[in-house]
């Protein structure tokens, strides 16, 4: 029997994502989409992509109802602002349904961390301490058992999957962490705002966000966790003119020093290693360790990061990139990957 699913706040981009999986999951019935502003009307007559699909001519958008929605579904994804999320992840838990959130409302644990990334008291601290930070490749057991799953940023899983391994073996320092990344348009939300009209976009690469992004609450708590210790880390967010994708570089410290060939080549095997026991089998990280770099072109439409990684001996630093499609490995794609890990379906299940 299929498991039974909704998505709350399906219009955005990311709840559109979720929509195109799920209706395509082969073990799951998307059975409710909410949206205040297309109630009434088909998945089929919002998303005309999907008209081909026999469940979207029939499944329509309703207001959303957390009590309605209790009883149509088993599991609930949450694709609604911060702040707003909690709102009806604290009744739909309460009235015994998975929820897996996309917003940030549960990926930080300390309240007082969320307040001063997001400039408002959390609305549901007593959850915060449950909440398992969905992260996959990291927390994949956590997650299996979980009720309420925090699916974390675009950008914090751009940055996170490539450098907690390198400190939990303690390859480098977990100070003077740097992190540059550079955001397709649709990182923003489906919005109609200024700067993100095209006209402003186009023909434009811009930094935002600087320097206190309201990600470093999730990407420093998740690094400090992995180093045992607080990381704090320099994070420059850029606004680049293509619809989707994130490439991210980061420049980190090795633990020791290399003054030479054999040094170098030595820690070369050691992250090479590093990187094999996390992630070699790993279904949609995609090392690269040829000459080939990581690029947005590759990886959009999938579930996939790409990472290489390149040791520069003139600066002494070591550099890895990661490339990701910002709405599904850093949001819709990512929430399903959680969804087969909590029912027990095949990992790779509606996602390849």
């Amino acid at each position: 029997m299929k498991k039974k699913v909704a998505i709350v706040g399906a219009s955005g981009y990311s709840g559109e994502e979720l929509a195109r999986l799920l209706l395509h999951h082969p073990h799951v019935e998307l059975t409710a989409v909410t949206s205040r502003q297309y109630a009434g009307q088909t998945v089929a007559r919002v998303f005309p992509k999907f008209a081909h699909h026999p469940g979207a001519k029939t499944l329509r958008f309703t207001e959303p109802d957390t009590e309605l929605l209790a009883k149509q579904t088993e599991i609930v994804f949450l694709a609604l602002p911060h702040g707003v999320a909690a709102e009806y992840a604290v009744p739909l838990l309460q009235l015994g349904r998975q929820v897996i959130d996309l917003s940030a409302d549960f990926r930080v644990k300390s309240a007082a961390v969320y307040k001063e990334f997001y400039a408002h008291d959390h609305p549901a601290p007593e959850l915060l301490g449950t909440a398992v930070y969905g992260l996959p490749e990291i927390y994949r057991a956590h997650i299996r058992n979980a009720s309420l799953v925090a699916s974390p940023g675009c950008y914090p899983t751009s940055i996170l999957l490539p450098t907690i391994p390198l400190l939990r073996d303690g390859l480098i320092k977990p100070t003077g962490i740097i992190a540059n990344s550079l955001s397709g348009v649709s990182g923003a939300g489906r919005t109609v705002k200024l700067d993100y009209l095209f006209v402003e976009c186009n023909e434009s690469v811009r930094p935002y966000g600087f320097p206190k992004h309201r990600h470093l609450s999730e990407i420093e708590q998740e690094l400090s966790l992995a180093a045992g210790e607080q990381v704090t880390i320099q994070f420059t967010p850029h606004l680049i003119p293509v619809n989707r994708g994130i490439l991210t570089t980061l420049y980190l410290a090795p633990a020791k020093h290399f003054a030479d060939s054999t040094a170098m080549n030595e820690l070369a095997e050691k992250i090479s290693a590093c990187y094999q026991n996390a992630y070699g089998n790993e279904p949609f990280v995609r090392l690269i360790e040829d000459e080939a770099l990581p690029d947005t072109k590759n990886v959009i439409g999938t579930n996939v990061i790409e990472m290489a990684w390149r040791l520069d001996p003139r600066t002494g630093r070591l550099m890895v990139m990661s490339a990701e499609d910002n709405l599904l490995k850093g949001a819709s794609g990512q929430a399903v990957q959680s969804l087969n890990i909590m029912c027990g379906f095949p990992e790779t299940a509606g996602l390849l």
